[in-house]
């Protein structure tokens, strides 16, 4: 409670007007004649000239978000750095470890706690972070919240809150690295501002939300490494602003959907090690800045379109498929592939002269399929060895044995 002490001063007998609201409020007045100060009898005053608040800070965060972190961090334990050893005072925007205030309104706009860091208190521990417990739904009480980063501390386990979405400011959720479980929010959607989705390294389950696609403006989505399953969402493609989705390393099902075509802002698509199924669409060698395409290790089957090798695409891997046929024979000046690996399928034929048209090819592999008849001379095939090759029917010529 503020402590209000009220005064009334008369200058030479004149009282001073008073910027505040009229109050019933009883207080000392003063009369200031040259040196002499005369105390009168205490009476109503009517105006207020000064107001002196005692007790909470006006700058500093507001009380029920200091308990709101307080008991966010009850539920964690991290016994090595002391992170939390700077969570003390009455003012949580005042130098607490990873916790940011707008410096307006300061109120917590900000959780950012990093495991691996360069950090002073990190190089001071020589070592990386390590913490245990649970994300508290406490979190959900930092309404203005725009981003949450708890990432790579490798302990932290539970379910994420399902009130995170009802952060109507988040912009960046980013909790990697932990060992998070349980399904996506279902209403995940509901975060519309929101711009990256970091989750990867977890073991989250379940399938994809729906809602997920009606995020608009999200940029950056990471779920590489859990236990997802089920069919990407058919109307994945709405997702317009979308540049990298890195969803290796799950249980993800079915075809690719049309809609992917949608999103002309993608220019990194990694769903490699997951148990996709179907024909590898023309479309995708036809998206405008599409740059890295990983397909490696799925159940696709067909034959490679040709447009792929003729895209803008310069780091792709479809290895460890089911596809067929023979390499296309369309590659020229504007192939340009840092990696091209197509081992590990059930392709056949001669590998295409047109590989030397290529303007560049830095990593090529073609071994484990059935491929046949010489290998080409010149670039990029002087400089490649031997494993690019192997395990092929009836390949030959350098760097293989000669025919």
């Amino acid at each position: 409670m503020a402590l209000y002490i009220c005064c009334c001063i008369h200058f030479h007998g004149r009282a001073a007007a008073c910027p505040l609201p009229d109050s019933f409020i009883y207080c000392s007045t003063h009369t200031f004649n040259g040196s002499e100060l005369k105390m009168r009898t205490v009476v109503p005053c009517l105006t207020i000239l000064l107001v002196l608040a005692v007790g909470s800070a006006v700058h500093g965060c507001p009380p029920s978000e200091r308990a709101a972190l307080l008991a966010f961090r009850a539920a964690l334990k991290e016994p090595y750095l002391g992170i939390f050893n700077s969570w003390t005072g009455d003012d949580c925007c005042n130098r607490w470890y990873g916790v940011s205030c707008d410096p307006v309104t300061h109120r917590v706009a900000d959780i950012n706690l990093r495991g691996e860091s360069e950090d002073p208190i990190f190089e001071r521990a020589h070592r990386t972070g390590f913490m245990t417990g649970y994300i508290s739904p406490a979190i959900c009480k930092l309404t203005r919240l725009s981003s949450v980063i708890i990432a790579d501390w490798k302990g932290i386990t539970g379910e994420i809150p399902r009130c995170i979405t009802s952060l109507p400011f988040l912009r960046i959720l980013d909790l990697i690295g932990n060992r998070l479980s349980g399904d996506l929010p279902a209403d995940i959607g509901r975060l519309h501002r929101l711009t990256v989705l970091n989750v990867a390294d977890n073991l989250i389950s379940g399938s994809i939300p729906a809602s997920l696609t009606a995020l608009p403006n999200l940029m950056h989505l990471d779920l590489r490494n859990n236990k997802i399953s089920g069919t990407l969402p058919r109307n994945f493609g709405n997702m317009r602003m979308l540049s990298r989705a890195l969803l290796s390393r799950n249980q993800i099902s079915g075809p690719l959907p049309a809609s992917i075509s949608r999103i002309y802002r993608l220019a990194d698509l990694d769903l490699s090690l997951n148990q996709l199924t179907g024909k590898i669409p023309e479309f995708m060698g036809r998206m405008a800045v599409l740059a890295t395409l990983n397909l490696d290790g799925n159940k696709f089957y067909g034959n490679i379109p040709p447009s792929l090798l003729v895209s803008g695409i310069s780091n792709l891997n479809l290895s460890r498929n089911y596809l067929t046929g023979e390499l296309p024979d369309v590659l020229g000046p504007r192939s340009y592939f840092t990696v091209l690996d197509l081992s590990y399928n059930n392709l056949k034929g001669r590998i295409p002269k047109s590989i030397s048209e290529a303007s560049y090819i830095g990593h090529l592999d073609l071994s484990h399929n059935h491929l046949c008849g010489p290998i080409p001379s010149g670039a990029p095939f002087d400089h490649l060895e031997a494993a690019s090759f192997v395990f092929n029917d009836c390949l030959c010529g350098k760097p293989l044995k000669p025919c």
